[in-house]
Order: C-alpha cells, then structure tokens, then sequence
C-alpha cells in the first residue's frame, strides 16, 4: 500500500492564489530538498508521520468536503503524491497542489490545479529552478513568485515577459512578509502595468505571521 510521510493535515482558509479566501483542507507533505531564505514553513522539513494513502484520505474526508491543497514541504519529493491528488480528485475533491518549481510537474493529474512557486535569486534557489515546467503547465494551472526586494521583481517581471506568462495562465507576486513592503509593491506593479494578481498570504494577517497549522 502506498504511503506518504505527512507534516500535518488541518482545515484552515486558503491564504493564497486565486483561491485566497475560500475554506480549504491542506494536506502537508514532509521534507523539501531546497532551502529557500525565506521559508516559513519548518516543521515541513522534518521526517514527518508515514501515513497510508487511505488513512490520509479518510483524515481529509473527517475535515470536510471542498477544496483540498497538497503542500509542502516539497510535495513531489515523495513517489505517492501523484497517487494521492488523482485519489483526491477520484473523490469529487478540488485539488490544488504547491510545488516548488523545480520538480516535473508533468507526473501529475491534469485535472488538478497546480501553484508554481517559482523562485527568486533572493530565496537563494533560483539556480535549482526546472523551467521546462513553465511549458508544462496547463489550464487551471497557475504560478506564484515569492519577492524579496526590487531586484527580484525585476527578475520576475523579465521572466513573465520571456515566458509570456500572462497570456498563459494566472500569475500572483508575493512580497515576504515582513521583508517587502505591500505598498511599494503594489505601487511597481501599477506602475509598470503588468497583468499579474498581488498576492498576500491572507492567514498571516489573520492569525499573525507566527501562527501555525493555519
């Protein structure tokens, strides 16, 4: 039987993407393989609980109907994950699935929504970024960029041009919180006019930004 070694499963209210706001169920993954400046998310890197697959589903479907996110961590370290979503959607469940960017995503089920966390030279990780995933990404699918400072945005910013990303599929910006100011951000991206989605990660203005399995 397939099993997966989870961090955590809670229900809470999505944070972010598109999907900001609406009740959800995250499924969080133990263990990542890179090491972002910025990660907020700790407990993740840990060894975690081995769960079987059926035992994570019957967790989720204790929590509620919906939506559901597989997190991380780094989901698609673990061979079982591609199994899990496609149960999830089996089950009349809304996938989302947030993997780092630099694992193929192409493993997945197409009818889950993927949130490509592409990352920055400020996060220290760019250089592990697997941009092929880029072409890989289909409808429903969509990409996020943690930033860290001005030069990350423009980073990103010459990355969607390259890409054309915008014509493609959603994108969102998100400044770190706590590093880069809301405002100036949003004051670049009216500025430059750029069709990308300002992302803010919701739970943290609720629950405060030390709060966890929220």
């Amino acid at each position: 039987m397939a099993e997966l070694k989870i961090a955590e499963i809670y229900r809470s209210v999505q944070g972010e993407s598109s999907f900001a706001g609406w009740p959800c169920t995250f499924v969080r993954t133990a263990g990542c393989d890179i090491r972002c400046r910025y990660c907020d998310e700790p407990a993740a890197l840990r060894s975690g609980d081995r769960m079987p697959l059926e035992q994570v589903l019957e967790r989720v479907t204790a929590l509620g109907r919906g939506l559901v996110e597989v997190t991380g961590g780094e989901p698609l370290l673990q061979a079982a994950v591609p199994e899990l979503v496609s149960a999830l959607i089996k089950d009349d469940y809304e996938v989302l699935i947030e993997t780092g960017g630099h694992r193929d995503i192409s493993v997945l089920d197409p009818r889950c929504h993927v949130i490509l966390d592409i990352k920055t030279p400020g996060s220290g990780m760019s250089a592990h970024n697997d941009l092929a995933n880029l072409e890989r990404l289909g409808p429903g699918d969509e990409v996020k960029v943690v930033l860290c400072d001005r030069a990350d945005y423009d980073w990103a910013k010459a990355l969607v041009a390259e890409y054309a990303l915008t014509d493609q599929v959603p994108v969102s910006f998100s400044p770190v919180h706590g590093e880069l100011d809301p405002r100036e951000l949003t004051d670049w991206l009216l500025h430059d006019r750029i069709d990308v989605r300002l992302n803010l990660q919701l739970h943290k203005y609720i629950w405060g930004p030390d709060a966890t399995s929220v």
